[in-house]
């Protein structure tokens, strides 16, 4: 019985397999590369990872994902298709990274857009402040306060104090009458004339 009737030898993980298994070569006798294309490809991935180290870059290596299952490329985790929001145009229907790599990444570029500042600059600010909103002085600060005319950050505050000075304007005046209200000196309007009040000074 001839070679091609039992299928082709592979010169790379000397098995004996179908021809099916061999990619075409018009150079060779029978028309067939010498190795099979299981060789091929870990050949293939073998050279490119050192010629990618040979520049000094990172090489992952080849991880084996069960079904179901995607590596995401930044956490470098391995995580069921639920853990990952859906991508049309991607071959596999889903996005690139992760949904928690995608929400770190996402209020990183929310705070480099909206603040000017990274995550490392909001931390030392919270530090700073000994973790605490600078306001009220015990609640967590969570949300930078920034002037909304002209962009200056001033310091990072809990939800309710961020909130409350959000609702009064960010005005000072405003909030120095809130102050005085709440401290029982509130302002008397004097009616000067019908329908027009002035407040005392």
């Amino acid at each position: 019985m001839s070679d091609s009737e039992v299928g082709k030898y592979c010169a790379g993980c000397e098995r004996t397999l179908a021809t099916a298994c061999f990619a075409a070569d018009r150079n060779r006798r029978d028309g067939l590369q010498p190795r099979c294309r299981e060789c091929v490809a870990a050949y293939s991935a073998a050279h490119y990872r050192r010629r990618r180290a040979a520049m000094g870059e990172t090489v992952r290596e080849a991880v084996e994902v069960p079904e179901g299952h995607k590596l995401c490329r930044v956490c470098g985790e391995i995580k069921p298709h639920g853990e990952w929001h859906r991508n049309a145009t991607a071959s596999d229907g889903l996005s690139t990274r992760c949904k928690a790599c995608r929400a770190v990444q996402g209020r990183a570029g929310h705070l480099k857009r909206q603040y000017g500042m990274t995550e490392a600059q909001r931390d030392e600010l919270i530090a700073s402040q000994k973790g605490l909103c600078v306001i009220c002085l015990s609640a967590p600060a969570v949300h930078v306060d920034h002037c909304h005319e002209t962009g200056k950050v001033r310091g990072v505050l809990c939800f309710n104090c961020n909130s409350g000075i959000g609702k009064l304007g960010d005005d000072p005046d405003k909030t120095r009458r809130a102050t005085a209200y709440l401290e029982g000196n509130s302002w008397k309007p004097i009616l000067v004339a019908p329908g027009v009040y002035q407040l005392p000074s």
